[in-house]
C-alpha cells in the first residue's frame, strides 16, 4: 500500500501584489492588525471572536474570526506559524472550514514606499466538488478579499485618524 505524500496533494493559489507609499515597517505591523483587518472586511461582517481579539498578532499566536460568506456564517481559527519582522509572516488555519489554509505575507522595499505580496494556498473540502468550487468560486472570491484589504492597508489615514497607524 503507498501512502499519499502530501507534498503531491494539489492546492489552489491566489497571489495579490500590493504597492503602498507606506514603509516596510508600517505595512508589516499594519497588516498584523487585528482592528485593521476587521475594519477591512466590515462588508462581510468580520470579527475577532477568540484568541487575539485587538492589537498585533505575533508568533504563536491565535485568532478566531467569524464572518458571512456566501450567506453562510463561518468561523476560522488561524495561527502565526512563522514570523521574520518586518519581512514576513505567516498564518495558517488550525480549526474552519477549509482542509487547509495557509497566508503568507511578504514585505520588500520599493523605492521610498514597500510592495506587500499576499500568497494564498488553500484547499476546500468536499472532494472533486471541493475542486471545483475552488476554480469556480474560492479563488475568485478570495482574490477580492485580498486585494480589498491591500487596497486598505496601503492607504494612507485621513487626516487626525491615528486608529489607522
Amino acid at each position: 500500500m503507498r501512502a499519499l505524500r502530501h507534498d503531491r496533494v494539489m492546492v489552489a493559489s491566489v497571489e495579490v501584489v500590493t504597492r503602498s507609499e507606506r514603509s516596510v515597517e508600517d505595512l508589516f505591523d499594519r497588516a498584523r492588525s487585528i482592528d485593521l483587518h476587521t475594519e477591512s472586511q466590515a462588508a462581510a461582517g468580520e470579527r475577532a471572536v477568540g484568541g487575539v481579539v485587538s492589537g498585533r498578532i505575533g508568533l504563536g499566536e491565535e485568532v478566531t474570526w467569524q464572518a458571512r460568506h456566501f450567506g453562510v456564517r463561518l468561523r476560522l481559527t488561524s495561527r502565526i506559524t512563522a514570523f521574520d519582522a518586518p519581512h514576513s509572516f505567516t498564518d495558517e488555519q488550525t480549526r474552519g472550514p477549509f482542509r487547509s489554509f495557509r497566508h503568507e505575507h511578504r514585505f520588500e522595499p520599493d523605492g521610498s514606499g514597500s510592495v506587500m505580496t499576499d500568497r494564498l494556498t488553500f484547499r476546500a473540502p468536499f472532494g472533486v466538488l471541493g475542486r471545483v468550487a475552488e476554480r469556480l468560486v474560492l479563488a475568485r472570491h478570495l482574490r477580492r478579499l485580498l486585494e480589498e484589504r491591500g487596497a486598505f492597508l496601503a492607504a494612507s489615514p485621513a487626516p487626525g485618524d491615528d486608529r489607522r497607524s
